[in-house]
């Protein structure tokens, strides 16, 4: 039996937790400060919930001590001190952040980690799925050109003016619109603004606008540095959206009141679990002598999971997180020590993985017939 520490019990948190434990293989123990998160995973079988303030490396520690894993599904602010916790343990450790400069003081830490300890960041859908999704496209060109990377949480009733609802952490989201972006730009790394590079495109019908925002291409630009001409990840909105935002962010400053930001979207922009995640990937090479695009495009929904409505950015943050713990566990496929990016994992790999196949086991709108016309499962061309 596998223990493994999870900190965070909210929406992620909780679906995590109930992957791992109902899988028969883990024992979750759960650490939040906020009883009342703690109480919904009453009755989940190998799973003890325990009061602990994730802030305080000293109690991580001690919470720790006999787990393999550590998981944080918290924000990105106390990753960095779970991460020396987990260190200090002996236990190796994997995230959800999305925050650059966090991951970069993880690869720091890492550096001590001892044989059998690896440390794992950004291991949800984006970046996380996306990562490992891109590389395995470069795979079997002789050169490369362009590397796209777009990724959309959506409400799939989107019923006000941003077209959009709250589906994940929130400060997770302000720092994607306002945070530097990384991309390779005719063979250069550098930094872009957030929300400009707009773009717009259909799929299955429905028009969609992208652009830049922060975090979304993990450790993947410096994978491929020297190696491509053109890397870079959007954000998937519905069109319109993108308009509204730099106007909150840029016109009224709100990007320097993060504070004020977040408590506007909270109060005015309701949550939805009845959601669909857009994955679309392009890689652009040639291959034989002639210049060739190969894509990956899914659309993950809404479903019951467990007896119980999950969201889209449930199903995939909570299975990335747990099919790379679970392959971690399982050894022989990932490295055995220090830091670990996503794109060191193949995507046929994770998606074979009990825990990855939600990918594909969801890749179907759920209020329509499998068998009807205009479902997208996912498709490799």
């Amino acid at each position: 039996m596998n223990r493994v520490l999870l900190l965070g019990a909210g929406k992620i948190g909780r679906a995590i937790a109930k992957l791992l434990a109902r899988s028969g293989d883990y024992e979750v123990v759960a650490g939040d400060v906020d009883e009342r998160a703690l109480a919904r995973l009453e009755g989940l079988p190998r799973t003890r919930a325990r009061k602990l303030d994730v802030s305080d490396e000293s109690e991580v520690a001690r919470a720790a001590s006999g787990c393999r894993s550590v998981i944080s599904a918290c924000s990105f602010a106390v990753n960095p001190g779970i991460a020396r916790a987990a260190l200090a343990a002996k236990a190796s450790y994997f995230d959800l952040t999305e925050d650059v400069a966090t991951t970069r003081l993880v690869r720091q830490i890492s550096r001590e980690a001892a044989p059998g300890q690896i440390f794992m960041p950004q291991c949800g859908l984006a970046p996380g799925f996306i990562n490992i999704c891109g590389h395995e496209l470069t795979k079997g060109f002789e050169k490369l050109d362009e590397v796209r990377l777009r990724v959309g949480a959506l409400p799939q009733f989107p019923a006000n003016e941003l077209k959009y609802n709250l589906t994940w952490s929130t400060d997770g989201l302000i720092n994607e619109y306002c945070n530097p972006c990384e991309v390779i730009h005719e063979g250069e790394r550098m930094e872009v603004l957030p929300l400009e590079g707009l773009e717009h495109f259909s799929l299955d019908g429905v028009d969609y606008e992208a652009f830049n925002t922060s975090g979304g291409a993990g450790t993947l630009w410096e994978t491929l540095s020297g190696k491509v001409r053109t890397l870079d990840y959007k954000t998937v909105r519905y069109r319109g959206h993108r308009d509204l935002i730099a106007f909150l962010v840029n016109e009224l400053r709100l990007g320097t009141r993060r504070a004020i930001l977040k408590d506007i979207l909270e109060q005015a922009i309701p949550i939805t679990l009845q959601d669909v995640v857009l994955i679309f990937v392009t890689v652009t090479g040639w291959k034989d002598g002639f210049l060739t695009q190969v894509t990956d495009a899914r659309k993950v929904y809404h479903d019951i999971v467990d007896g119980e409505p999950w969201s889209a950015i449930q199903i995939t943050t909570a299975a990335g997180i747990c099919a790379v713990v679970d392959l971690h566990h399982a050894g022989g496929t990932l490295p055995e020590r220090g830091f670990v990016r996503q794109e060191q994992l193949a995507l046929d790999v994770f998606l074979e993985n009990r825990f990855g196949r939600y990918y594909e086991r969801h890749s179907r709108d759920p209020d329509v017939p499998p068998d009807s016309p205009g479902q997208s499962p996912p498709v490799r061309v």
